[in-house]
C-alpha cells in the first residue's frame, strides 16, 4: 500500500507551507488520481485544511497519467518533464497541482538535521546533490548514445538531412505526376489522332 506513506509525505511538505495549502483549500472534497503504470493508482482527496488523504477511486475530479520515464525527471525538478504528464478533468485543480509540483520543495537538509545534526545533514545533503547531478548527466549521455546507435548502427532513426532530402524528392514526384495528369487531360480533351476510328 503506497497511499498512506505517499499522503503522509505530501502532508509533511504541505504542513510547512501555508501558501501551498491555500492553493488546495478551494478544491476541498475533490479527488485526484495519480496514474503511473505499473504501480497502483494513487488517489488523494483534498480536505478542508488543504491537506490530502487517501481515498477510493470514485468521483475523481482529475487524473494525471505520468509516463514511467518522466517520473525521475519530475522528482529531479526537470520542468520539461511536466509537459509529458497527461491531464484529464478539472482544469483549475490541474493548474493547482502543477503549481505545487513546480514550487513545493522538500527541505531534506532541515529534516536530516533533526536526526543527525546540522553539520552531518549539510554534508549528506551536499553528497546527495552531487549524486543527483551525476545521475542526470549520466542519463543524458545514455540517451544521446542510444539515439546515435539507433541512427548510425541500426538505422531506426533518420538523420534530419535525410528527411529533408526525402521530402524534396516526394515534392518532385508529386509535381511530375501533376504535370503528367494535366498533359493527359489536354490530350483527352483535344482527342488523340485516330481515336474515333479505332476498331477492334
Amino acid at each position: 500500500m503506497i497511499e498512506l506513506p505517499a499522503a503522509a509525505f505530501i502532508n509533511h511538505l504541505l504542513a510547512r507551507e501555508q501558501w501551498a495549502r491555500d492553493r488546495l483549500v478551494p478544491f476541498s472534497g475533490r479527488r485526484a488520481c495519480f496514474r503511473l503504470v505499473p504501480l497502483p493508482d494513487l488517489v488523494l482527496e483534498i480536505d478542508a485544511s488543504g491537506h490530502v488523504e487517501p481515498c477510493v477511486a470514485e468521483d475523481v475530479a482529475l487524473t494525471l497519467t505520468i509516463p514511467p520515464m518522466a517520473l525521475p525527471r519530475i522528482l529531479a525538478r526537470d520542468e520539461s518533464a511536466l509537459r509529458e504528464v497527461r491531464l484529464e478533468g478539472d482544469a483549475g485543480l490541474a493548474n493547482a497541482v502543477l503549481f505545487l509540483f513546480r514550487n513545493l520543495r522538500w527541505d531534506v537538509e532541515e529534516d536530516l538535521s533533526r536526526v543527525v545534526g546540522d553539520v552531518a545533514a549539510h554534508r549528506m545533503a551536499g553528497a546527495a546533490r552531487e549524486i543527483g547531478v551525476w545521475q542526470r548527466q549520466g542519463a543524458e549521455r545514455l540517451g544521446q548514445n542510444v539515439a546515435e546507435y539507433l541512427k548510425d548502427e541500426v538505422g531506426l532513426l533518420v538523420h534530419p538531412h535525410e528527411v529533408e532530402t526525402f521530402g524534396r524528392q516526394v515534392d518532385e514526384v508529386r509535381d511530375a505526376v501533376e504535370r503528367l495528369e494535366k498533359r493527359i487531360r489536354r490530350l483527352v480533351a483535344a482527342g488523340t489522332p485516330g481515336s474515333a476510328d479505332t476498331k477492334e
